[in-house]
């Protein structure tokens, strides 16, 4: 295994004061088809994805030595409490979806995925989780530069974005970290970065379509003009995140290496907002 120093970044848990048992608009992101419908795609991947995360970290991590496990206990703990409030928030609002007559084919096949893949090695999950979480580092990071993106929505939901991207970005070197701990190999991380952008992309997009498609403007114009904006513009969400993207290519890449000071700002100038349930290596009253 490779020898690493963890740098045990400090990772709260925090509780988002927001209140998502109450119904929102079928399209709650300003009145925007499209928008709505990429946004309600991503959620719907939110429970099964970041419950996958979860257990491929804590496998992963009883392959370490026992001095490397332990110098990444605090950061991983972290990250599992951030994840699982990630998740339940969004069960919540995916709750919302189903009420309104959506269906979750998303979470469908991202379930039989991870169970066709039960057998292969720790490692090959801990890439799967890197390599997504590559992908959640660039949404946050994109969104947070761009929250015109959610212009018209509820100030609850769009906070619940936010505040969703910003941890994303504050967790981000996490499964990296211990995918290179663990000893895996450039050769499986950049197959398996391949492979995620395949399948990840091709789930949304199909998720996406399946959402219009119910909404009934799957075939108006102005559904694939928002489309394009948001996406394929300049500085659209794919666009504009290509070099980023790339980025995971270069062998000396690490996470660290992108900006994540826009969340660091929002999370400090929203603490009001949350309430931070466990601190780093320690819970908090409440």
């Amino acid at each position: 295994m490779n020898t690493l120093t963890f740098s045990s970044v400090p990772l709260p848990v925090r509780r988002l004061h927001v209140d998502l048992a109450q119904p929102f608009a079928s399209r709650w992101c300003g009145g925007d088809a499209f928008r709505t419908a990429f946004f309600n795609a991503l959620s719907m991947s939110f429970p099964v994805g970041e419950q996958y995360f979860i257990d491929a970290l804590k496998n992963g991590a009883q392959k370490l030595a026992p001095a490397e496990r332990q110098a990444f206990e605090e950061e991983l703990r972290g990250f599992i409490g951030q994840e699982a409030t990630h998740r339940h928030l969004h069960a919540l609002f995916n709750r919302e979806l189903t009420r309104q007559g959506l269906t979750n084919e998303f979470e469908k096949r991202a379930a039989r995925r991870i169970r066709a893949n039960q057998h292969l090695d720790a490692r090959k999950h801990v890439a799967v989780t890197a390599a997504t979480e590559h992908f959640t580092a660039l949404f946050a990071q994109w969104l947070m530069q761009h929250p015109d993106a959610l212009e018209g929505a509820e100030q609850r939901l769009a906070y619940l974005w936010l505040w969703h991207s910003a941890e994303e970005s504050e967790h981000r070197n996490v499964a990296f970290d211990l995918y290179r701990a663990m000893g895996g190999n450039e050769y499986w991380r950049l197959r398996i970065f391949k492979y995620v952008t395949f399948t990840f992309l091709t789930d949304v997009l199909r998720q996406t379509v399946r959402n219009l498609w119910h909404d009934g403007s799957l075939f108006k114009p102005s559904t694939w003009v928002s489309g394009w904006r948001l996406l394929l513009s300049p500085q659209g969400l794919l666009r504009g995140n290509y070099q980023a993207w790339k980025d995971y290519f270069a062998a000396d890449f690490h996470p660290s290496q992108h900006d994540a000071s826009l969340s660091t700002q929002w999370l400090a100038t929203h603490t009001s907002d949350y309430t931070v349930v466990r601190a780093a290596g320690k819970a908090v009253a409440a």
